[in-house]
């Protein structure tokens, strides 16, 4: 059974330990649009279709944490720029494929608050 009318992801919730920290990692390294705050641990943000909502932890939340991948023009190009701020690589730049006859490239790390998260072109 399939949902009708389902297009897109329409929002992605990752859980942060410091929510400033996080915001300035999500604005000021992968300069996503900040949207709004909804006090007292929400901070949203836009990313093309999909709404990133940062939370601090509610109640049982869970122990993992799904990998965003984040589209980028140029994968190198995003993580020379990232990496000469900070950003520690757990995977370095890489072609992981070839689509159509692109070759799609991936490069690895963690976010301010330790969840991994990808960046992929192609």
């Amino acid at each position: 059974m399939t949902v009708p009318g389902v297009k897109h992801i329409a929002q992605i919730a990752v859980t942060v330990k410091d929510l400033a920290r996080a915001k300035g990692f999500y604005a000021d390294l992968l300069g996503l649009r900040h949207l709004f705050d909804a006090p007292p641990g929400l901070a949203f943000f836009q990313c093309g279709e999909t709404r990133l909502m940062l939370s601090l932890p509610e109640g049982s939340t869970a122990q993992g944490n799904s990998i965003l991948y984040y589209g980028v023009e140029d994968v190198t190009a995003a993580h020379r720029e990232m990496a000469a701020q900070g950003v520690i690589f757990e995977e370095e730049p890489r072609c992981i494929a070839k689509v159509e006859g692109k070759d799609i490239h991936l490069a690895i790390c963690r976010d301010s608050e330790d969840n991994l998260l990808g960046l992929i072109s192609g």
